[in-house]
Order: structure tokens, then sequence, then C-alpha cells
């Protein structure tokens, strides 16, 4: 799978849930139990999204899960940046 297979709402889904993720970075208590909250509500929407996908293209959930982490993870660059 490329990236130009890869539905936009997939990418978004995984960004927010990693943004979420990483708002647990220094919390404590109340604050970590209701961050944990919030990032468990967008992995499980992300979760579900791909599973929903990978059943619609009849192609393995992995490795769409795979293919959208690495996209959003590590981005390839853009045309012309390689360079830089």
């Amino acid at each position: 799978m490329t990236v130009h297979e890869i539905p936009d709402e997939l990418i978004s889904l995984e960004r927010s849930a990693e943004q979420e993720r990483a708002r647990l970075s220094g919390l404590t208590g109340d604050d970590y139990d209701a961050q944990l909250r919030r990032w468990r509500k967008a992995s499980a929407a992300f979760h579900a999204a791909v599973t929903e996908h990978a059943t619609t293209t009849q192609t393995s959930r992995y490795e769409v899960e795979q293919a959208v982490k690495k996209a959003v993870r590590h981005p390839e660059p853009e045309d012309g940046a390689a360079g830089k």
C-alpha cells in the first residue's frame, strides 16, 4: 500500500491519536487519567477506521495500519526536498 492509496481520514485519525498520546508526557494523577481516556478514544477511532477500510478494500488490516503509521510517523520528504 502506498501513501497515495491511504485515505486522508486515516492519516488524520492517526495524527490525532499521536497528538493525544504525546500530551500524556509530564502529566500525573487525574490529569494523566483524563488525557489517557482522550488518547484511548482517539486510538479506538483510528483502529475502527482501519478495520473498516481493510474490510471494505479486502486488504490486510495489519498492512493498512502499518502503512498509515509509517506515513504519519516517518513521512517521505516532499519532491525536491531530499537534496536540501
